[in-house]
């Protein structure tokens, strides 16, 4: 569906991380975590093609949807120009999402950098169906991080620093290692290096993974976001056989 969403509140809440929060009918369609929107920047030439930017709550009482993006490209700083008011234009809810139903009862959630954002909705999907969750949220140094407390309010939350400077310096799998929990299902979004070390640490759990690539159109036609998948199947386009696809689906 296509809709101008009215932006409700824009704010920048870590490094170069922005949190739009926008108003609109179309959220009464975004029923699964990990599902994408793809935004228009502007009429300009310039910004010709849509932005994807993963869902990261959503509110159907309020008919608010939360987007959490890093403004590090032309199109992403425009974006962060927005204001209060202002209208912009949304494609969603699209791609597939996390089965919730996988987990039975505890959950590893597994982010890395803007790979974050959507285990946050998932995470209060799991928590509605009485699952606990564990988050583990990777991010280069401490002026990077966000929404610690919003997952402390959902579960046990361990945070991992590259640089060392806020929790376990290193990385989500130098604390996955020293986790004394169990779970009997992971989900992880981040860089694939992150998701590849991943899954060679958790090689006999269940686990989905939401890979982030560079998009063109969105709902699949112009195929320039194809991933070698690890079977006879040959390719598969992340915004519409993914994002996410469960472990060892991917020739990462």
């Amino acid at each position: 569906m296509q809709e101008n969403m009215t932006v409700v509140s824009h704010n920048l809440i870590a490094k170069n991380i922005y949190e739009l929060v926008m108003h609109g009918d179309i959220t009464r369609n975004m029923k699964t975590p990990g599902q994408f929107v793809h935004i228009r920047v502007g009429d300009s030439s310039e910004f010709m093609l849509r932005r994807p930017i993963s869902i990261c709550n959503v509110d159907s009482d309020a008919e608010t949807l939360t987007c959490l993006y890093r403004a590090d490209g032309k199109g992403t700083k425009a974006l962060s120009k927005a204001k209060e008011g202002d209208t912009i234009d949304i494609l969603a809810p699209l791609g597939n999402g996390f089965p919730v139903e996988a987990a039975r009862n505890c959950a590893l959630l597994i982010g890395g950098g803007i790979g974050v954002p959507p285990l946050y909705e998932l995470s209060k999907q799991l928590n509605a169906r009485g699952i606990k969750t564990i988050h583990v949220l990777g991010f280069q140094s401490q002026a990077d991080i966000f929404y610690e407390d919003k997952f402390k309010a959902l579960g046990e939350t361990h945070i991992a620093t590259a640089d060392g400077s806020y929790g376990t310096k290193g990385f989500v799998t130098d604390v996955i290692k020293n986790l004394l929990d169990s779970y009997d299902t992971f989900y992880t979004c981040g860089p694939v290096m992150m998701i590849k070390a991943i899954e060679q640490v958790l090689p006999d759990t269940e686990g989905y993974v939401s890979l982030e690539e560079r998009m063109g159109c969105g709902i699949g036609a112009c195929y320039a976001c194809v991933c070698k998948a690890d079977n006879a199947h040959g390719y598969v386009k992340i915004c519409t056989d993914g994002p996410v696809f469960k472990k060892g689906e991917l020739a990462l």
